[in-house]
């Protein structure tokens, strides 16, 4: 079977997003399927067996979409999968079109796309023509949506990676329940193994902390959206007050945009642990190499994690996946819905968003409870094998290629 994976985002981009279509390829490739990859143009593309990478699409915009549409006649795929967060594409609203464009070209051509999360383009940020055709076609043709185009109403299926988002976009379109699947992503990184504590001692090492010490490790990209940061700074200050010996380290490099506040929330960030006293207490190791296992080290060195999102924990939350799947205790926070596998004091210790003294009493309390931090550590573990593994997450996406063509007409002539 060959499957095109469309997606703006691939390595090296420093991007979630695009680590999470590498290993999805990798894993699909695994597996025996032919894959395609059609990305933004680069000068430097991963070689991979049985993957082939397309980097050919400038902007993704309308003066692209012969482009577009000579190469999917090109590659004549069996799937395709369009992997689609509406900044990627630079908000253009080009590719929420793309399945119907796609069943123009290669009608028999099953169509899935992957929504990262809940939110569409922004045509109005690309042009006024943009947006003007968007609002035009929305309002005089059925389940055409301003911001997702015809991608939730001409896709074959829709992957999804939480259930709070498939909430959110059953408001926009009511038969999405009949051909979507939940699929939150596994660990996108690769995993370097125990091996009886070689890792936990060269990551420790490396990060110059003693064995009498206790690690707290916060895991994930850092942008201003995402927030939870400064929480958890101040509240390790906190807990700095009443426990010695413990050491916080910030594994990943903080995202660059174009926002105006960017640059003012970067430096009101890296300046936070100097105004609290414990710069020398905090690490950063900064941004990793999307092909090593240094994230992966650096959290079998630590003691437990602390993910404080701003607006909650939810199942598309990759660095929730990576922790869990590394055996650790995890401090998340609860958001205003909290979906139904994660079990407080279970297999996650939960405190309220955007409250640092409530996140130092959590903090505090694993501390001090080795047998709760044991609890936790083997409960996220299980819940990885069940939610966040690449075999399970590999099987669903396999099986939405096999409901797609009892819907799709088999084209004539191929086995």
């Amino acid at each position: 079977m060959r499957v095109l994976v469309i997606s703006a985002a691939f390595p090296p981009m420093r991007l979630g997003e695009a680590d999470h279509a590498f290993h999805l390829c990798c894993h699909l490739a695994k597996r025996g399927l032919e894959v395609h990859v059609l990305t933004t143009k680069s000068d430097e593309v991963p070689s991979q067996p049985n993957i082939k990478v397309h980097p050919i699409m400038r902007n993704w915009s309308w003066a692209e979409l012969p482009s577009f549409g000579g190469f999917l006649r090109r590659c004549s795929p069996d799937v395709v999968v369009l992997i689609y967060l509406g900044v990627l594409y630079k908000q253009h609203p080009m590719v929420t079109f793309a399945p119907t464009i796609s069943k123009a070209l290669l009608p028999s051509v099953r169509f899935v796309t992957l929504i990262e999360n809940a939110y569409g383009a922004q045509p109005g940020q690309s042009s006024i023509f943009s947006k003007t055709v968007c609002l035009g076609l929305s309002k005089l043709i059925k389940d055409v949506d301003y911001s997702f185009g015809t991608l939730l109403r001409d896709s074959d299926h829709i992957i999804l990676l939480s259930d709070t988002h498939r909430l959110k976009l059953l408001k926009r379109f009511r038969a999405l329940d009949g051909k979507c699947t939940l699929i939150p992503p596994p660990p996108i990184m690769h995993i370097c193994p125990e091996n009886n504590g070689v890792a936990r001692r060269r990551g420790r090492n490396l990060l110059g902390v003693t064995p009498a010490e206790c690690l707290l490790c916060y895991f994930g990209r850092i942008y201003p959206t995402k927030g939870g940061l400064e929480t958890l700074l101040r509240a390790f200050q906190l807990v700095t007050l009443q426990r010695s010996h413990v050491r916080l380290v910030i594994v990943g490099g903080i995202l660059e945009s174009t926002s105006p506040n960017h640059a003012s929330y970067t430096q009101e960030l890296l300046s936070l642990p100097k105004q609290l006293g414990i710069d020398d207490l905090v690490m950063w190791t900064g941004e990793y190499r999307w092909d090593s296992d240094d994230a992966s080290i650096y959290l079998r060195a630590a003691d437990l994690c602390v993910l404080p999102y701003d607006k909650g924990l939810t199942l598309n939350r990759s660095s929730f996946a990576a922790a869990a799947t590394h055996g650790l205790p995890i401090i998340s926070t609860k958001g205003e819905m909290l979906e139904q596998p994660f079990l407080h004091r279970e297999n996650v210790l939960l405190c309220p968003p955007q409250d640092p003294e409530a996140m130092a009493a959590a903090i505090k309390t694993l501390i001090d409870n080795p047998d709760l931090r044991k609890l936790l550590g083997l409960g996220a573990l299980e819940l990885a094998q069940e939610w966040f593994s690449w075999e399970r997450a590999t099987e669903l996406t396999m099986a939405t290629f096999e409901r797609c063509s009892r819907i799709v007409k088999a084209p004539k002539g191929r086995d």
